[in-house]
């Protein structure tokens, strides 16, 4: 099986690192960058008020004694003050559980709510220090290039794109946040759950010996309910409104969703890129409605690596079946069953294991961490880590689309932006159905 082109990786990293070698760090940009004292308050933004914009906004209130809630802003109006509400809500319960008067305090937004396309902007430019980017994944390359080179720290949430584009444009603004020592947190969250990460540390440590075959599932029996469309809707609302069923806004749920059992794959591979995969997948179940737009509501992936080792990822949506979220790693001396709901992970074999860690709340874990190097002045970044996953996910996807093989190199490469006009709220071409042997790629 050939491996990928040497040269094509080499050119790659020495881009990158010409990227950061280029960013300037001159001193506005320290002034905006410098570590808040042990007690200044840390100003957040939160950016897309859905439900995890508003459970990440209520996790970073909680990571740090002195953040405030400093600004919020959505597409769409009607979402701030719902989403204000549950943040009040939940910072109301903590004084209360707590006896105290404090959390509640720690909502500073005033007359801060932006709504329309230019939120992101708006609330940047409110004097926040950190943004939390929790909006439809297409917007999220070009939002968080916006934060960085303003120099706010960033929460992203997975996956960071939806298309080939968005990828490059990811790993250019992680290669400028690096330089400029900003924080870039993903929504990558396994990573942060101290059970799943007692398990994957084990596989890395050689307890199975060497990894040979991955299977992960992400199968569920249904997903957000979609929206009739409205008689005042534009095209472009329709589609926002239910974001989640349209490729360009989403990616569709293998990138939307399932990635984050890709994830688990790119952690057993100790995160190298695979050389190529295939895929099937389609629409065999999911209502022919408008509202539930082009996107497939089954995949399943076969991802081959250098070194002759082959993963698979299958995800689907199919009401009234089995719902499965499992890892299953093979070695060469024993193989780790992971149940990562439970926390019962076990390797059988030549050394065999049982998980002991304690569990925890792996989303507020993120934002401890976050917020912790913020204050500490000892930023976290891995956003090349999430850009990589994303587009193993997204290479997948267009496996099963175009029917044909995909590799790491086409897939990072590929002139393929899905959203190659702005988002106005006017007509808007609908996208279709792909057919694979028929759609393309790129």
């Amino acid at each position: 099986m050939p491996a990928p082109s040497d040269i094509s990786r080499r050119s790659f990293m020495m881009n990158t690192a010409a990227l950061s070698a280029a960013v300037v760090v001159t001193p506005e940009l320290l002034a905006r960058t410098a570590r808040a004292g042990a007690s200044d308050p840390i100003k957040v933004g939160l950016v897309g008020c859905g439900g995890r914009g508003t459970g990440a906004a209520v996790q970073a209130l909680r990571a740090d004694p002195s953040t405030v809630l400093w600004a919020m802003g959505d597409a769409f109006e009607d979402r701030i003050q719902p989403s204000l509400n549950n943040i009040k809500g939940a910072m109301s319960s903590l004084d209360e559980e707590q006896g105290t008067d404090t959390w509640a305090k720690k909502i500073k937004l005033a007359e801060r709510r932006f709504h329309g396309f230019d939120a992101c902007r708006r609330v940047i430019d409110s004097g926040v220090d950190v943004v939390l980017l929790c909006t439809p994944p297409n917007f999220r390359p070009a939002h968080l290039a916006a934060c960085i080179d303003a120099g706010k720290h960033v929460f992203c949430e997975k996956p960071c794109a939806v298309d080939a584009a968005g990828v490059r444009s990811v790993l250019e603004s992680a290669a400028k946040a690096k330089a400029a020592s900003l924080s870039l947190m993903s929504g990558f969250c396994w990573r942060h759950q101290f059970q799943v990460n007692q398990a994957f540390g084990k596989v890395l440590e050689g307890a199975i010996g060497d990894v040979n075959y991955i299977q992960t599932t992400y199968n569920t029996t249904g997903w957000v309910p979609a929206k009739a469309r409205q008689e005042d809707w534009s095209d472009a609302e329709f589609m926002l409104r239910n974001w989640q069923y349209f490729h360009p806004l989403s990616g569709d749920h293998i990138v939307e969703q399932s990635v984050h059992a890709i994830d688990w794959i790119a952690w057993a591979m100790g995160d190298q890129p695979p050389v190529r995969c295939y895929a099937v997948g389609g629409r065999q179940v999911r209502a022919d409605k408008p509202e539930t737009g082009n996107v497939y509501d089954h995949f399943s992936v076969t991802y081959e690596y250098p070194n002759g080792v082959r993963a698979t990822n299958m995800c689907r949506h199919w009401p009234n079946s089995a719902s499965d979220n499992t890892a299953f790693v093979q070695g060469t001396i024993g193989h780790l069953n992971m149940q990562p709901w439970t926390g019962n992970h076990v390797i059988t074999g030549k050394t065999p294991w049982r998980g002991d860690a304690t569990g925890n709340d792996m989303y507020q874990r993120e934002h401890d961490v976050l917020f912790k190097g913020i204050r500490n002045g000892s930023p976290f970044n891995d956003g090349v880590r999430m850009a990589h996953t994303t587009l193993l996910a997204i290479m997948g996807r267009e496996a099963a689309y175009t029917g044909q093989m995909v590799t790491w190199e086409d897939a990072l490469n590929a002139d393929h932006d899905l959203n190659p006009e702005p988002w106005e709220f006017s007509s808007r071409t609908i996208p279709t159905v792909a057919i694979p042997g028929t759609t393309r790629f790129g």
